[in-house]
C-alpha cells in the first residue's frame, strides 16, 4: 500500500503502490484461451459460449481503461514536477535532462520511420487480424492536421477527460505540473501529495484488476483462437519480434553515445556493462539493476559523486525505450486496423510518448504496458483494445526494454561525467 517514506535531507516522500501482474498465469489463460477457441471452433459450439466469452474479456478490458485518464494525469503531474526540481539542482543535472531529451526524441523518431518500413518488408500475418474483434467498427478515422491543431487546448477539461481526448489532457496536466512547481510555500507540496495519493488510489484499482487478467485474458483469447485459429500463435510471435526489433536501436545508441560523448571505447563499454545488463534481464527492472549500473561506472572509471547523482536520478525519470517501444506497439495497431498514420499524427503520436515516457515512473512493463500505451494511441486515433491481449506477451518484448534502459542509463552517466570533467578541467 501507500508507503511514506523520509530522505536523508528530511523530505518527506511518497512511494508508489507496489502491485504485480500474474505474468505466469495470464500468458498461459492468453495461451489456453486460443487453443480452446481453436478446438471450439471444429467443434460447432452454441454462439451463446463465444457471446459470454466476450462478454467476460469485454467487462475486464473497460476495468482497465477506466484507471487511464487519472492516473496518466497523476503520473504526468507527479513526472514533469520531478523533472523541473532535477533541473533546478545543477549544471550536472541539466546535461543529465539535455542528453535525456535528445534520447527520447531520437527514440521516437526512430520508430514512427522504421516501424512502417519494417511492416513493409516483413508484413503482419493475415490471422491478426482476428485481435480486432472487439474494436468499434468507427475506429480508424484520422482528424486532418487543422481538426489537430484546433484541439490541442480543450475549452472544458472535463469533457476532454470525457472524450478520452489524449493531446488537450497532456498539453493540460504538463502545464498543470509546472505550474505546482511555481507556487509558494507548501502549496505546491500540498497538490503533489494529492497527485501522489490519487495514482496510488488508481493503482489499487488497477492491482485489483489484474489479479483477474487471467480470466479476462482467457475471454478474449478464445475469441480471437475461434476466428484465427493457429494463425494466432504466429501474429504473436510477428508481433513480439517487430517490437523488439524497434527496441534494439535504443540498445545500439547507447554503445554509441558512450562513445562519441562519454569516450569510452566500445568493447571497454560492453566489457564493464554487461554485468548490470544480466541483472536488468533477470529482474526485468531498472531499480533491482540499479546497484550493478553503479558497479559498471565504477568499472569505467566514473566519478563516484556523478554516478551516484546520475544513475538513481535516470532510474527515476529516464526510460530510454518508452518512446521507441510505445510507438511501435501503436504503429503496429494502426498498421493492423488500417489506420492512416499521416506525418501530423505521427508528430502528435511522438509528442505525446515523450511527455507520458516522463509520467511513466518506474512500473513494471507488463503494468505500466496500457497505461503508456492507451493515450498515445487515443491521441493517433488508433484503437486501445488489442492491447488487452498484447499485454499478455509483454514480458517478452520487457526484456529488451530494460535491457536497452540500462545500457542507456549508463551510457548517458559517462557522457555526464566527461562533460563534468571538461568543466572542471579534469581529466
Amino acid at each position: 500500500m501507500l508507503q511514506d517514506d523520509t530522505s536523508p535531507g528530511g523530505e518527506r516522500k511518497f512511494a508508489l503502490v507496489t502491485i504485480r501482474l500474474p505474468v505466469a498465469l495470464t500468458f498461459a489463460a492468453l495461451v489456453g484461451g486460443l487453443v480452446l477457441g481453436m478446438a471450439a471452433a471444429n467443434l460447432g459450439l452454441p454462439p451463446w459460449i463465444e457471446q459470454v466469452a466476450r462478454l467476460v474479456g469485454t467487462l475486464w478490458l473497460r476495468a482497465l481503461q477506466m484507471t487511464i485518464i487519472p492516473l496518466v494525469a497523476a503520473l504526468l503531474v507527479l513526472g514533469l514536477a520531478q523533472m523541473v526540481a532535477a533541473a533546478r539542482a545543477g549544471r550536472v543535472a541539466r546535461v543529465f535532462l539535455a542528453l535525456v531529451a535528445a534520447v527520447l526524441v531520437a527514440s521516437g523518431s526512430f520508430a514512427t520511420i522504421a516501424m512502417p518500413l519494417l511492416l513493409d518488408v516483413f508484413p503482419i500475418p493475415a490471422s491478426a487480424s482476428a485481435f480486432l474483434a472487439e474494436v468499434p467498427e468507427q475506429t480508424g478515422e484520422v482528424p486532418g492536421i487543422l481538426d489537430f491543431l484546433g484541439g490541442m487546448i480543450a475549452p472544458n477539461i472535463i469533457a476532454a477527460a470525457a472524450e478520452t481526448a489524449m493531446l488537450p489532457l497532456t498539453i493540460f496536466f504538463a502545464l498543470f505540473a509546472i505550474a505546482i512547481t511555481r507556487l509558494p510555500g507548501d502549496q505546491g507540496e500540498r497538490l503533489l501529495a494529492f497527485f501522489h495519493a490519487l495514482a496510488n488510489a488508481m493503482l489499487v484499482i488497477i492491482g485489483w484488476v489484474l489479479r483477474a487478467a487471467p480470466v479476462g485474458v482467457l475471454g478474449l483469447a478464445f475469441g480471437v483462437g475461434l476466428k484465427s485459429g493457429g494463425g494466432a500463435f504466429a501474429a504473436l510471435g510477428h508481433y513480439i519480434l517487430s517490437v523488439s526489433a524497434i527496441g534494439s536501436f535504443v540498445l545500439l545508441l547507447a554503445y554509441a553515445l558512450a562513445g562519441l560523448l562519454g569516450g569510452i571505447a566500445p568493447w571497454r563499454f560492453a566489457a564493464a556493462v554487461l554485468p548490470a545488463q544480466a541483472v536488468a534481464l533477470s529482474t526485468q527492472s531498472s531499480l533491482a539493476s540499479l546497484p550493478a549500473m553503479l558497479d559498471s561506472a565504477n568499472r569505467l572509471g566514473l566519478r563516484t559523486s556523478t554516478a551516484e547523482f546520475v544513475l538513481p536520478l535516470a532510474v527515476a525519470i529516464f526510460r530510454a525505450t518508452s518512446p521507441a517501444m510505445n510507438l511501435a506497439v501503436a504503429l503496429y495497431v494502426a498498421a493492423l486496423a488500417g489506420v492512416e498514420i499521416t506525418p501530423a499524427v505521427a508528430i502528435i503520436g511522438i509528442l505525446v510518448a515523450l511527455v507520458i515516457s516522463v509520467g511513466s515512473v518506474s512500473l513494471p512493463g507488463s503494468i505500466s504496458f496500457v497505461i503508456s500505451i492507451g493515450p498515445i494511441a487515443l491521441a493517433m486515433g488508433i484503437p486501445i483494445e488489442p492491447l488487452a491481449l498484447l499485454v499478455a506477451v509483454e514480458m517478452l518484448p520487457d526484456l529488451m526494454r530494460t535491457l536497452a534502459n540500462v545500457t542507456m542509463n549508463v551510457a548517458v552517466t559517462c557522457a555526464v561525467d566527461r562533460s563534468s570533467r571538461r568543466v572542471s578541467g579534469t581529466s
